[in-house]
């Protein structure tokens, strides 16, 4: 069918990731912002199945980040960039000249449209992003619907144990790991997790990673 991304019987996940990735630059440069989000959809499904260190997790986050500043949402557009800076320099590899000089206009019109406290807040806390919220952030970023601002959804009831506790299973840390962070036993966690769960309706560790990014905590 005309117009539909080749079928994955036919093609390797990693050349599918490639092709979306790339059509949505197109789709970007020709004004299209909803086929754009459609073909990231797909190319974050398909990176996040790879591992959250996959180079099309990265080439969405710049593409998301141009996507951002294009429908008038200069704090994700500027957040977007600082994670994918932070994480590329993580990885190892260098920045596309091209790429990094296509992106200077943008991102100072949106820091500029933000301001110097709301550009440095966005900044920071993308470059604080693991990759591990950055691709349920990315999932928030293309979403038919818009994103709710960092802080604008109501209240999380949680203790300040617990929002600790879903700080860190946002950045990817496993009930062992937080464990021996906070020296408390993984039971504990488990039993916090739980509280955590039941408060939210929350079930998986991506509906919470996705539901601390909502409310600001990552």
């Amino acid at each position: 069918m005309p117009g539909r991304w080749p079928a994955r019987t036919r093609f390797a996940l990693p050349d599918e990731a490639d092709w979306l990735v790339t059509t949505a630059g197109v789709d970007l440069r020709a004004g299209s912002f909803a086929a754009a989000r459609a073909h990231l959809r797909e190319a974050i499904k398909i990176a996040a199945g790879l591992g959250t260190d996959s180079i099309f997790l990265l080439n969405s986050l710049d593409l998301c980040g141009h996507l951002c500043a294009l429908t008038r949402r200069p704090a994700d557009a500027v957040t977007a960039w600082a994670v994918y800076a932070a994480r590329l320099q993580d990885s190892g590899m260098t920045d596309v000249p091209a790429d990094h000089q296509r992106r200077q206009e943008p991102l100072e019109a949106a820091r500029q449209a933000l301001g110097p406290a709301a550009a440095r807040a966005a900044e920071t806390r993308g470059a604080a992003m693991s990759l591990t919220a950055a691709a349920e952030y990315l999932a928030l970023l293309v979403a038919d619907q818009a994103p709710p601002s960092p802080g604008s959804a109501e209240p999380l009831r949680l203790s300040a144990r617990e929002r600790e506790l879903l700080m860190l299973v946002a950045e990817g840390r496993t009930n062992a790991q937080i464990a021996q962070q906070l020296f408390i036993s993984v039971r504990t966690v488990g039993s916090h997790l739980d509280r955590i769960r039941d408060k939210t309706g929350c079930r998986r560790r991506a509906d919470l990673t996705r539901l601390a990014l909502e409310a600001g905590l990552v």
